[in-house]
């Protein structure tokens, strides 16, 4: 078992990252989406044009103007095409819920079995239940294929991250044409979530409760702990990249959570950090930290608080969730004194991410200029560490043939962003609000700070 940065070099890291299985890419048939405003045009181009599937997976596709605007082009692309392969994937739990704050609503799953009932067309949406309560864990795993094209981010499908009316929550955004990265995001879902009577049709009324699915439930999350995704693999030739997805599901024997753990200590020189809920996992900021001491320049992006999709304004009503953002601005706090002289010599580079009401959810990790380069949905937080099913794709351009696409997206993400100076400009308790003081207090009073640690 690997446990310390020092004791080897990034070569053995990087020798690890070789060491898996990879799929040939071409380098024209990868494309990056800029801005939050191209997702839903793109995604609807694709449905569009899609002759043979379309497979959706998100945290939650959401009924409100952008996810029935989605939902409604997946029902007329199987009106044109009826032997359209159309299956949708998304939280068993999030789906049947109301959203955090916003009082008593029904959930998404009403949405889905009403336009069922409108249409002739069948449209398989489905819940999948990772564990048996969403606060234990929720289906985090990305990627969207419409025929051989995977289009790949940490966005879920409604208002905000399709940029409706006019507001976004930036995440990124990558397209990849590749039928053997596509079959093969497509066979671990039809391998796992169908073939487990624990998934169960949205779209249908009379859904099983989480109770009812209790043993269902507990052997797919022993099923998924085990899970891989299955290709052939190729090693990348004369103008191709190599990309290697991967799949985790728990602390124990978690592929992705070691292959991030590598990733992160192969860095020569530096390395650029994007996550938007600034809560590292022990291990992972280890090895940040170890970079530091290794003379490597890292660069970390992290939402300000108000770009936090929790965050409650002042002037509007406050309840307990809006306690989160604040949370997180404490550990990254923490982080910057901890680390200020390597703040003060530059090889540490807080930046702060925020434009006017928009929020900030981006995730992933760049490597030494993008040699290596990690796509994901990962949050890089505890949470994502051990409770949410996750996946990722690893991109290794040794021929730096992406290297200019990726410098401009590096170039976009930091266009509203501030470093930090000092810890000092970070602010502490003293300076939140009353309530949200209050709140903080009783947190920690009751030491509840070190569980919600470990689940936010």
């Amino acid at each position: 078992m690997i446990s310390g940065f020092s004791m080897h070099l990034p070569a053995h890291y990087r020798q690890q990252l070789d060491r898996l299985p990879k799929i040939a890419v071409g380098a024209d048939h990868f494309d990056v989406l800029y801005s939050a405003k191209d997702f839903k045009p793109r995604i609807l181009d694709l449905i569009a044009t899609a002759r043979q599937r379309i497979y959706l997976v998100a945290l939650y596709l959401q009924d409100d103007e952008a996810g029935r605007e989605i939902l409604d082009a997946l029902y007329a692309a199987k009106a044109r095409n009826p032997d359209l392969d159309i299956k949708v994937f998304v939280d068993f739990h999030r789906a049947q819920r109301g959203l955090i704050g916003k009082g008593k609503q029904g959930g998404n799953h009403q949405l889905y079995q009403a336009r069922a009932a409108e249409h002739a067309e069948h449209i398989e949406i489905y819940g999948v239940p990772v564990k048996g309560r969403e606060l234990l864990g929720v289906l985090h795993l990305k990627g969207f294929v419409f025929d051989d094209t995977v289009l790949y981010s940490g966005a879920s499908l409604n208002d905000v991250y399709l940029y409706q009316q006019e507001r976004y929550r930036y995440d990124r955004y990558h397209q990849i044409e590749s039928q053997e990265l596509a079959t093969a995001m497509v066979r671990y879902v039809d391998d796992y979530f169908l073939a487990s009577d624990a998934v169960q049709r949205l779209d249908k009324p009379a859904i099983p409760t989480a109770k009812q699915l209790k043993g269902s439930i507990r052997r797919f999350k022993g099923q998924l702990a085990r899970s891989h995704y299955y290709f052939n693999s190729s090693l990348p030739l004369e103008h191709e990249f190599a990309v290697t997805p991967l799949v985790g599901l728990g602390k124990r024997n978690n592929q992705l959570n070691r292959m991030i753990r590598n990733l992160v200590r192969s860095c020569e020189r530096e390395i650029f950090i994007c996550t938007p809920y600034f809560n590292l996992p022990k291990e992972l900021a280890r090895d940040i930290e170890g970079l530091l001491r290794h003379g490597r320049k890292v660069t970390i992006v992290v939402g300000d608080k108000t770009a936090n999709d929790f965050y409650i304004p002042p002037e509007e009503k406050f309840s307990t969730i809006g306690g989160l953002p604040y949370l997180y601005e404490a550990n990254l706090r923490k982080f910057a004194q901890r680390n200020q002289h390597h703040i003060d010599s530059g090889l540490l580079n807080l930046m702060l991410w925020r434009h006017e009401r928009h929020s900030y959810h981006l995730k992933g990790i760049f490597v030494d200029g993008g040699e290596w380069v990690l796509l994901t949905g990962n949050n890089l937080n505890p949470r994502a560490w051990s409770l949410d099913l996750e996946n990722g794709l690893l991109l290794k351009d040794a021929q730096h043939l992406l290297s200019e696409r990726f410098e401009r997206e590096r170039e976009c993400i930091l266009q509203h962003t501030k470093r930090v100076a000092s810890f000092s400009q970070v602010e502490q308790i003293s300076d939140y609000p009353e309530q949200v003081r209050r709140l903080m207090a009783r947190i920690h009073r009751v030491k509840a700070h070190l569980l919600l640690k470990r689940i936010i």
